[in-house]
């Protein structure tokens, strides 16, 4: 949610966020009206409320008045106009309430049509849109060491690493086993994630991967995410598609300290995605899978602080990159592919050779107070309650990581060189075909 101050003083800032987003633009013009009739409403009620009290102030004593002397003629009529008065408010208190109540209600579900407003700063446009910030290390030339690469799934079959035939046969499509090196290598993968993240000062949490309604939806993932969330419809949860929902719901209902911020946790847990509208992409492989681990940071901090905290997750981000050797790009995403929570977000791209193209592997967007005000966390500062802000980047999800290692780091005899960083976690500094 945004701050509604925004909405009452700068309309046209959302205006031109949803505008840049590709959203609709009207739903703006709605929620100005909405939160007119809501505050109107509230006005009602509360004088009608105010009126009530002030008479239930004069009703007690003339009660008592008219029960010491009860031949008072004027005490007993004044008494009188006054219980009608207050029988006749308590049906309009009551009616003024239902409408308050109401309004307030269609105003908040209006509220969640509206996405985050977006960094002007980010590119504008759709998923190809987006603008190249740096482009780190220089993909191998196979031709000159005089093989051709294999792609990840047939690396992974010769080191006896990947089976989705297996995954597929006991789950269906986009599912896979990681056996032996490849089980070894994801376990390796996430020692060394943690191990960083934690040397940050980060807090280790291995979090429910089943929420509520309404961390789901607090987080931004029941919207435009909605068609690829999957949901328990027997007991009304829901799979989460990354550890940033239980880890944004951590605090919710709470006020944090100011003195404590940022708070910044370190989530492993394993991810579900339907992967709806994806037929027929990357059908081959891991990259594209229903279930998946990952490991994800994710940071409370003062609002005013988040931009910097934006940029350091993405140093850490790209400093595990480092790590493993691997060619990348950074880029700064489009306002249009951006999620609803997100007001500006960067992705870390690996270089997969047998593509010949850099693909995802990492992300990091600042939600700002998005998120925050949605499941209700504040931080005390001073005497002053206040939102807070919320950011998330995910350090390493594992397939993807996995693809961009074989295919990377592979050999002409089928073996893969393990980069020195993660050897100490893997146990050896070459797997090897089984």
């Amino acid at each position: 949610m945004i701050d509604p101050k925004v909405l009452r003083e700068s309309p046209d800032v959302l205006r031109e966020s949803q505008r840049r987003r590709g959203e609709d633009v009207a739903v703006i013009d709605r929620l100005v009206e909405l939160d007119r009739q809501r505050r109107q409403a509230q006005h009602d009620y509360d004088e009608l409320r105010a009126e009530q009290k002030q008479l239930s102030k004069q009703i007690g004593p003339l009660q008592g008045a008219v029960k010491k002397n009860p031949d008072d003629a004027g005490a007993k009529a004044e008494l009188d106009a006054l219980m009608a008065r207050a029988g006749g408010l308590s049906d309009q208190v009551k009616q003024a309430d239902a409408e308050a109540t109401r309004a307030a209600q269609e105003a908040d579900e209006a509220w969640l049509l509206v996405s985050n407003i977006v960094d002007m700063r980010s590119p504008v446009g759709g998923e190809e849109d987006f603008a190249v910030l740096e482009v780190v290390g220089t993909p191998r030339d196979f031709s000159t060491e005089g093989f051709a690469p294999r792609d990840h799934l047939e690396l992974g079959e010769i080191l006896g690493a990947i089976d989705v035939e297996r995954g597929a046969k006991v789950s269906g499509s986009r599912f896979y086993f990681l056996t032996g090196p490849g089980a070894l290598l994801e376990l390796a993968l996430l020692n060394l994630a943690v191990a960083q993240a934690t040397s940050y000062g980060f807090i280790p949490v291995i979090p429910p991967v089943l929420v509520s309604p309404r961390a789901m939806e607090g987080t931004g993932f029941l919207g435009q995410a909605a068609e690829n969330v999957y949901r328990i419809e027997s007991d009304d949860m829901y799979l989460v598609g990354t550890a940033e929902v239980p880890l944004a719901g951590l605090h919710s209902d709470e006020i944090l300290p100011a003195d404590s911020l940022p708070l910044r946790y370190v989530g492993w847990s394993s991810c579900f995605r339907r992967e709806a509208g994806s037929y027929g992409k990357d059908t081959r492989g891991i990259i594209r899978v229903h279930q998946f681990d990952k490991v994800e940071m994710f940071v409370f901090c003062r609002p005013e602080d988040a931009e910097s905290e934006h940029e350091r997750i993405l140093g850490w981000e790209r400093e595990f990159m480092d790590k493993l050797e691997i060619p990348y790009r950074v880029i700064d995403v489009a306002t249009g592919d951006l999620g609803s929570s997100a007001a500006r977000k960067f992705d870390i791209e690996a270089w997969i050779p047998t593509q010949g193209t850099y693909r995802e592997v990492t992300s990091t967007s600042n939600t700002t107070e998005f998120q925050a005000r949605r499941l209700g966390i504040r931080m005390r500062d001073g005497d002053e309650t206040r939102a807070l802000a919320t950011l998330n980047g995910t350090l390493c999800a594992m397939p993807r990581v996995i693809v961009a290692l074989l295919e990377n780091h592979q050999r002409a005899d089928g073996s893969v060189s393990v980069p020195p960083a993660l050897q100490p976690f893997l146990g050896t500094d070459v797997l090897r075909p089984s």
